[in-house]
């Protein structure tokens, strides 16, 4: 129980997520359903229950839409930090619209909260090895931290030859990268998300347990994943099966994994440590960079 781990949320509607993106047009996200004030109040009250503090990687659009939330949010504690505007994948944004859409939403989420946002994440981890403007992007708006890399092989994300550990790109951005655990010669996923809810607990908590000795874990989750009663969408099995997959029991599991390490903030965990530059982020991403010494 002595490291203390980050706890993060990706604040979105469940028809907003990546793996329906071929199915919903953005045009059409205010004709569903919205979910999203009954899901951050099961959260919240569970954060509540274990004393977690968190970060909530939060989009324009639902700042725009709940405000309050937002203002609510930041009276419990928690850190709220940008998702950018409108959760879209960066193949399908040049620079120029990346830009205006991370520094719309950061001064949307500041002049809601009336809290200064440091920290982004890119949908769906999308900013890839090869890109070499994001980064310098994010730092440009005034972001002081990033936690848009999975250092794993997935078909929608994934830059595994990054480094597993959080550092500074030589551009002074700190990146954080989602916790990863390594078995053998083999790197697995162990920071939330679908394989949160579709491995048992006891694995997860073994690999989770295994990707956070020595460092600051990054575990991540989504409001939806804990709503088994959101409409379905009208998608291919996969995308089906991805999404729903046991939210059921999702609360519990998270309710159990609150409970047995202790939680904070991005800001609060990675912000109060010195981190290694390690230069450029197609360099870092593509494994060519001189490891820190130990």
């Amino acid at each position: 129980m002595a490291n203390v781990n980050a706890m993060t949320v990706d604040v979105e509607e469940y028809f907003q997520v990546e793996a329906f993106a071929q199915d919903i047009s953005v045009n059409d996200w205010s004709n569903y359903e919205s979910r999203l004030e009954l899901q951050m109040d099961k959260l919240l009250t569970t954060f509540a229950d274990n004393n977690v503090k968190a970060t909530f990687f939060t989009l324009g659009w639902i700042a725009q839409a709940h405000p309050q939330l937002l203002k609510k949010l930041v009276s419990e504690g928690h850190e709220v930090a940008s998702h950018g505007f409108m959760h879209q994948h960066l193949s399908k944004q040049n620079a120029d619209v990346f830009f205006e859409d991370i520094t719309k939403a950061k001064k949307l989420l500041e002049d809601i909260t009336g809290t200064e946002v440091k920290g982004y994440r890119a949908p769906c981890f999308s900013i890839s090895a090869d890109n070499d403007w994001a980064h310098d992007l994010i730092a440009k708006a005034g972001y002081q931290y990033s936690s848009s890399s999975y250092p794993i092989n997935h078909d929608l994300y994934g830059v595994p030859k990054a480094p597993r550990d959080a550092y500074r790109l030589s551009n002074g951005l700190l990146e954080i990268p989602v916790t990863t655990a390594v078995l053998g010669d083999k790197i697995f996923p162990a920071g939330g998300g679908g394989y949160f809810r579709l491995l048992p607990f006891w694995l997860f908590n073994y690999l989770f347990n295994k990707g956070q000795q020595g460092r600051i874990a990054n575990f991540y989750t989504h409001p939806w994943e804990f709503d088994p009663e959101q409409p379905r969408i009208e998608t291919n099995f996969k995308s089906r099966f991805r999404h729903h997959v046991n939210q059921k029991t999702a609360m519990k599991k998270l309710a159990k994994l609150c409970a047995s390490y202790n939680w904070t903030s991005m800001e609060q965990a990675y912000l109060t440590q010195d981190h290694p530059v390690l230069g450029d982020w197609p360099s870092v991403a593509s494994g060519q960079y001189m490891a820190p010494a130990v």
